[in-house]
């Protein structure tokens, strides 16, 4: 017999060494991949793993908080909240002849990207905004200003003449002003509790539109004026709504108008306008841009008077009979969903006894997953990563020192006495810290919205950073 050993043993030897070796390096290829994410990994695989976490706990909390909606994950990114088999379904689409639907797709990436953008972001239209927006002047500005009867400023001073009573040059208003606002609407569940004094309790309240404040109703909706936030409709009321209140800020929404002006002039108190809207369409939602004017001021946001409780079958004001509105359950859904996004706090009837927010996620989370999206965003669109807040800014520009506050010299002395642009000449140091702080990790700079909910086109502008003497 012949032996292993011999010569003519050895091919059958080597080979099945060599077929051991490729083995073991085939297997040692496979598991290097998996444990440290090797060729064949998802570049994404770590974003994804944080995300899905994130969902989850997103889903917890709408179990949690939701009245009965439920939260369905799709993906990493995508959910879609659900009311319960029978629920009422009452508001109509007269456009698609349908009744609202019960459940609401979302892409919670895109969401809290949005959202976490407006702690960073300015929501009041500036002089230095127009000044670097390309065209801001001639094209933008027209936009702003109702029967002006062109579609651009070929004008610039008689633009300027329209704008400058309520134009500052600089943001009047600061992420992190305030620790916490209550951003109050005009539902008719506000008559439901007695809230007042808690939203009194609030370092900032922002009210909107003709809501009355007054001894009436002040067990349910408090006494506190800082902000209002105006439709065009409502601004031409501004005297009488702003009624008992030298310093209520108030914020029109859409576009000034000759006849505002002339009710700015004899009134004390601050006004503005809004930016960041979708211009020439119609002024819904003026709730949720309140929530975004109070997200660029204030670290925590408290809804009050939002209809978010199951069983309206009509949308109801405090002040008011009941009238034709928003759709209830959207905006039901949706406000679930900021809420376990860590945007807002909801206060309701059906929630008054809640004071514990530990199964909303935590801001640490939040970050986390916010740093993630925006990662997974970039690298999906063959961008880098950059996780820094500047990576949306499609213009930059540079702010300039000493420019005019808001103001015309045809004023009523009433105005010209008054305290009107006691925000605009806000010595830096009399910030609250966070502020202060906020604005010197933002290396000075000021954000805006170029145009309606776009993450990425904004405009940057570049202020001096305060000396350290």
């Amino acid at each position: 017999m012949r032996s292993a050993k011999g010569p003519a043993g050895r091919p059958t030897v080597l080979a099945l060494l060599g077929a051991a070796l490729v083995f073991t390096v085939i297997v040692l290829t496979i598991q290097s991949a998996f444990f440290t994410g090797g060729p064949s990994s998802d570049p994404n695989r770590g974003e994804i793993h944080i995300l899905s976490g994130f969902q989850s706990a997103v889903q917890q909390c709408v179990a949690n908080r939701g009245l009965g909606l439920t939260a369905e994950i799709i993906d990493h990114c995508k959910l879609v909240l659900k009311f319960p088999e029978g629920t009422n379904s009452t508001w109509y689409n007269e456009q698609f002849k349908i009744f609202e639907p019960l459940e609401y797709k979302y892409d919670v990436c895109e969401a809290i990207l949005l959202w976490e953008q407006y702690r960073n972001m300015t929501t009041v239209l500036t002089r230095e905004y127009l000044d670097v927006r390309p065209d801001g002047w001639l094209d933008y500005a027209a936009k702003r200003i109702a029967q002006l009867g062109a579609d651009k400023c070929y004008n610039h001073s008689l633009c300027e003449e329209h704008l400058k009573l309520i134009l500052p040059s600089n943001p009047p208003f600061h992420p992190r002003q305030f620790k916490t606002c209550a951003v109050v609407g005009n539902s008719g569940d506000l008559l439901k509790t007695e809230f007042g004094e808690e939203i009194d309790s609030h370092d900032a309240v922002i009210r909107d539109n003709e809501a009355p404040v007054n001894e009436k109703y002040a067990k349910y909706v408090g006494l506190k004026r800082d902000f209002r936030l105006v439709v065009r409709g409502a601004a031409r009321n501004m005297i009488p709504i702003l009624n008992g209140s030298s310093d209520e800020v108030l914020i029109i929404k859409s576009v000034t108008h000759r006849d505002f002006n002339a009710m700015i002039k004899m009134v004390p108190n601050p006004v503005y306008l809004f930016q960041g809207i979708v211009l020439r369409r119609g002024a819904k939602g003026t709730g949720m841009k309140s929530i975004e004017l109070a997200l660029s001021m204030c670290d925590v946001v408290n809804i009050y008077g939002f209809t978010v409780d199951p069983g309206y079958t009509e949308w109801t004001r405090y002040f008011s009979t009941p009238r034709k509105g928003h759709n209830p359950l959207q905006g039901r859904a949706y406000y679930q969903l900021l809420e376990c996004l860590g945007v807002i706090r909801i206060h309701s009837p059906m929630r008054a006894s809640r004071k514990d927010w530990s199964d909303v996620p935590s801001r640490e989370m939040i970050r986390t997953a916010h740093a993630a999206a925006l990662s997974l965003k970039k690298t999906q669109a063959g961008q880098p990563a950059d996780l820094g807040p500047f990576s949306s800014c499609k213009v930059w520009g540079t702010a300039r020192h000493g420019g005019p506050v808001s103001g015309s010299p045809d004023m009523s002395d009433t105005r010209k006495h008054s305290n009107y642009n006691k925000w605009e000449v806000l010595p830096f140091t009399d910030l609250r810290k966070e502020a202060q702080e906020h604005f010197i990790q933002m290396d000075g700079a000021s954000l805006y919205k170029m145009d309606g909910n776009k993450l990425d086109d904004l405009v940057c502008v570049k202020h001096s950073l305060p000396s350290k003497d």
